[in-house]
């Protein structure tokens, strides 16, 4: 039977570091916490995969893209290292063979997600990137990726900043890089998932930590 996680996209969905299950992969020293998924081997997926030092993966083709974001560690593979807060798209035909150092990796990563006319490879170091005035006080924003209504981005809340209540067309996804995100329904530490559909609405904010998030709008 085909592997069905939080597959209802008319559901919001919020999974935090407790609620943490690791699942081991078919090759040695890699675990995958799946928090979205649609198929087994070879699936759509939304995962935090973690690899041990000196873990490999077997090489494979991209068949529907990949996007990811380091975690932590250092991910490697045949055309390069990605440190911590690199950011990468590899598009739909593309192929790697992962091959992880002395670092070990871990990643958020997004599989069979691209649209078949975004085809722009790109790789961005985010510890190097400018960022820019938000909407409101206390907000920077760090552009990553464009394509259609689909919209990425790291945003940077300070502390003690509050959002306006806005509606989210095309569904909104969230992962918690640092710090605490909150809005009305609840609080969101590091490690947080959070996803909403199509039409939802909230009223987001920091308390005295901040946060620093990943955010995708418009892809569901």
């Amino acid at each position: 039977m085909t592997t069905q996680i939080n597959t209802d996209f008319s559901q919001r969905i919020v999974i935090q570091p407790d609620d943490y299950r690791w699942v081991d992969s078919p090759m040695p020293g890699v675990e995958r916490m799946m928090l979205d998924r649609i198929g087994d081997e070879i699936a759509r997926a939304t995962s935090i995969v973690r690899y041990e030092p000196y873990s490999e993966f077997s090489s494979h083709t991209h068949t529907g893209g990949e996007e990811f974001l380091v975690l932590d560690g250092v991910f490697s593979d045949e055309h390069q290292s990605y440190g911590k807060g690199c950011y990468v798209r590899n598009p739909i035909g593309t192929s790697h063979t992962p091959k992880i150092g002395k670092e070990g990796a871990t990643i958020f990563v997004k599989l069979q997600q691209f649209d078949e006319a975004d085809t722009q490879q790109k790789v961005i170091d985010t510890q190097t990137q400018s960022w820019h005035p938000g909407l409101v006080d206390g907000l920077s924003v760090m552009p990553l990726h464009e394509f259609g209504s689909e919209h990425v981005a790291l945003v940077k809340w300070a502390p003690n900043t509050q959002f306006n209540t806005h509606q989210h067309w095309g569904g909104e996804e969230i992962f918690v890089l640092e710090g605490t995100f909150h809005d009305e329904h609840g609080s969101y530490p590091q490690g947080s998932w959070l996803r909403s559909p199509h039409l939802s609405r909230h009223t987001p904010f920091t308390k005295e930590n901040g946060a620093l998030i990943y955010v995708k709008t418009g892809h569901l």
